[in-house]
This record gives C-alpha cells, structure tokens and sequence, in this order.
C-alpha cells in the first residue's frame, strides 16, 4: 500500500484545529480526560483484538464482498468524523451537506439521469432499497412487487417490512423473458425488481427485455445495482449486451453501493429516483414545490434522520481522487477486478480438477472440484468444497492462506448444466471467489494453483 498519502493527514489535522480554534481556545472538561496510559493500553488492545480478523485487505482474500476502503476515504471519514456532522438538517452539517449534493449527482449522471432526479446517499444499500420499495408502496398502495430468484434477500426482508406482497421468477436460459416472466400475476405487480450484478454469481439481469416486456402493462422498474453499479462506468468492455447498462436510465429508480466497490467505508449507500416529484410522499411540513427546488433539504427526502456526513465527505474526497471514467480512476481499478475473473475462468477452463460453474460477468468466479474423467455426485462435490473452504484458513504458515466462500445452488439446475454428475443431493455446494482487489489481477492464478494442490490431495 502507498503510505504517501499518511503523510498529508496531519497538517490536514492541523488545519482543522486552527479553524476549531479560531471560534475561541476553551478548556476540556475534566470528565472527559482519559489518561494516556489507559488510552494506550485500550489501543494496544484493541490492535490485538482485531487481528482475529480475517486478511480482507490481502488478495488472498476472495471470499465475500468485502472491499477495504481506499486510505484517502479512510482518512476523510477520519478528518470529517472529529466534527461529526450530520446530514439530516443543511445546518447539521453545511460542507459536508453539499458534498452529499456532489457525490449524488456524479452517481445520477453515471446512470443517465441527470438533472431530473431525485436521492441522496443512505447508511447502507439495505436501507436505501427499502426506501425505494417504500414509494414503489406509496405509488401503488395495493400492489406488490417481482424480483428473480437471485435477487438478494433484502427485498423479500423489506416487503415483510413494508406488508407488501413478493413474488419471485426464474430467469431460465432455455426460456424467453417474456415465458418467464408471464407466470407473474402482472396486475398484483406495481414495481419489478432488476438486478444488475446479483450478489451470488454476479450475474447481470436483462434489464432491456424486462422493460420492454414492463412497461406496455404498467410496472414499475427498480434496479438493485449495489452491487455492479460502479461497473457502468467500464459497460463498454463488459461481455454481453451493451443495451442492458445504456437503458439504466429509463428505471424508476436506482440503488447504489459506495462502500461496495465505491471504496469506502461500511455506512454508505444510496438511492436515486427518476421523477423528482416522488418527494411528495416525504412531506410533513414543507410545501410540494420545496422538493424539486434547487435548495435540496436532504433530511426532508430520506426516511433516516441523522445520517454520518463523514460518509459523504468520504465518498466526496474519494471522487475526487478517482472518477467515475472508463479510463481514469475507477475504470482501470474496475477493470483489474474483471480481468481477475476472466483469468481465474481460463484457469479453471483448463484444469483437470477445478471446473468453473458459469462464465463470470463481473467479479465472481464459481467452480468446483471433480476430475473431468470421473466427474462424481453432487455429494462429494459439496464435501470437497467444504473440506477445501476449511483447508485454505487453516494453514499454518499466514502467507499460504487462502480464504474463498461457498455457494450452494440447487441440484436440478447444476444436473441442466453438468448432467453427467450423478444427483443424489438436493443442493450442491460449490466454491465461490469474489475477486474485488485490482491486485487480484496478476495474484489470481498463483492463489487457484495453491487450491488446485488442496484439491489434488483430497482426489
């Protein structure tokens, strides 16, 4: 990691005390002072307590999403955090206010809405995708709402939440869109659910087909981009249809996250809606034209109240750094993590005991352990993805770890696949490589030889 940037935090530190103290130098109270030696030792502690963590910030680690936040979002966050302020009132915290105005509006024009939007950042994508499912509630207070079978279980959580009703669809390769999709009783439907980059397998939804089979009938379109949002800015080299990130722009709204492949710290989400005129369902005291005035009141658009401006200050200081461009910024780094996946897919192509599942589309790689002469049954191969899940934590020697997940998918459609595995299990437990680090770009290959010695061994 490059430590350059530590260099600047301290007169960045030393800047803010000057202005803290140009308001008049005043005495701490003595309740508040905690002796140094008890703050050492707590911090001591506390470093040694964390180390029980796992590696998150090693390319080692391909197990789930868990992206370290860049040291500039860190200490941004850090630096805002000291004041505090807080994003629910203009006058909880002014600077960092408008920088949650900035961040927002680089998100909305990555997607293509523009100047005729409506959101803010939020806590986390949870949050931000019951909002978007509350006013999908208040557009259509008798409907309910679609979504695929690999749609993150947030959204069956939140209609339970908001009483709504849920109903699920299968994307069948072997089916059109619209086979698979008649099957939904379309007028208990207000609002379908579309998720670009699905948090199991990455997988990108086809958002063009559903909206064309969606709106002559009326439905809503929201998409769950939490997870692939960030990947729009480099659609262009993606593989598959183009179409399906050039039309993210005609959804009735969007969910981001930041601190997903945003690099930033746990807390930072965000929502976006097309039409403005949505903020009507968030007034208690305010006049209908207030929302869609140039004078933003971010408390008065969001169903939480106090929200962390560190957070916006942190995503502000990160875009800064590194924009939402194909070539700059977060492309490149967008890039690497795709290109990882693509070479870890040509690796296990051409082994002899690693089998990819599908072909990745993002960042996430599946496959499972079987010689391609004498394939097995759906139960050894989930015993062997255990066996491996736990191997790769537990050696002893820290710098050979490796730490990947499990994804379990259901037997009939692993047999439509592979139907030269024998089925004698309802589930098949795969091995899954979530490959969010750029560095993972040139370390992916070493770390699948490493697996594919463990899994040699278990053969």
């Amino acid at each position: 990691m490059d430590t350059s940037i530590f260099q600047t935090f301290h007169p960045s530190l030393q800047q803010l005390q000057e202005w803290k103290d140009s308001f008049g130098v005043f005495t701490t109270h003595p309740s508040l002072i905690v002796d140094d030696s008890i703050i050492q030792k707590t911090l001591r502690s506390l470093s040694e307590r964390l180390t029980g963590n796992y590696p998150f910030h090693h390319p080692n680690y391909a197990g789930q999403m868990l992206k370290p936040p860049h040291p500039i979002a860190a200490l941004a966050y850090s630096v805002t955090m000291g004041l505090n302020p807080n994003n629910h009132a203009l006058d909880g915290g002014p600077p960092s206010s408008e920088m949650e105005k900035e961040c927002v509006q680089a998100l909305a024009n990555l997607f293509g809405y523009n100047d005729t939007y409506m959101g803010h950042l939020s806590s986390s994508g949870t949050i931000a995708n019951l909002e978007a499912l509350w006013i999908a509630r208040c557009l259509h207070p008798n409907k309910g709402i679609a979504y695929s079978n690999e749609a993150h279980y947030t959204h069956s959580r939140m209609a339970q939440v908001l009483d709504m009703e849920a109903h699920t669809f299968q994307l069948e390769d072997e089916n059109s869109i619209a086979e698979c999709l008649e099957a939904l009783p379309v007028d208990s439907i207000g609002t379908l659910i579309v998720t670009m980059g699905t948090t199991g397998l990455g997988k990108v939804e086809p958002l063009s087909e559903i909206l064309d089979w969606a709106r002559p009938r009326s439905i809503r379109i929201h998409i769950d981009a939490a997870y692939g949002g960030f990947f729009k800015t480099i659609s262009d080299y993606l593989p598959g249809p183009n179409v399906h990130w050039d039309r993210m722009q005609e959804a009735d709204s969007i969910v981001i996250d930041p601190h997903k492949h945003g690099l930033q710290p746990y807390g930072c989400g965000c929502v976006l809606f097309k039409n403005p005129e949505v903020g009507v369902f968030y007034k208690h005291d305010s006049p209908y034209t207030y929302f869609s005035s140039e004078e933003l009141h971010l408390g008065e658009i969001s169903l939480e109240c106090s929200r962390a401006g560190a957070a916006a200050a942190s995503f502000w200081a990160t875009l800064q750094c590194f924009p939402l461009e194909p070539n700059h910024g977060f492309g490149p780094i967008l890039t690497a993590c795709h290109m990882a996946a693509i070479k870890a897919y040509g690796y296990l192509d051409n082994s002899e005991i690693l089998n990819p599942y599908i072909a990745p589309e993002l960042d996430i790689v599946t496959y499972y352990v079987a010689k391609k002469n004498a394939p097995g049954s759906t139960s050894t191969i989930s015993d062997r993805s255990k066996k491996i899940f736990h191997q790769g934590m537990n050696n002893n020697d820290p710098s050979q770890q490796y730490y990947i997940s499990l994804y379990t998918v259901n037997s009939q459609d692993f047999s439509q696949r592979f139907p030269e595995i024998l089925v004698d299990s309802n589930q098949v437990v795969l091995l899954r490589s979530v490959l969010m680090r750029p560095e993972q770009e040139h370390t992916i290959e070493k770390l699948l030889a490493r697996i594919e010695e463990d899994a040699k061994a278990l053969l």
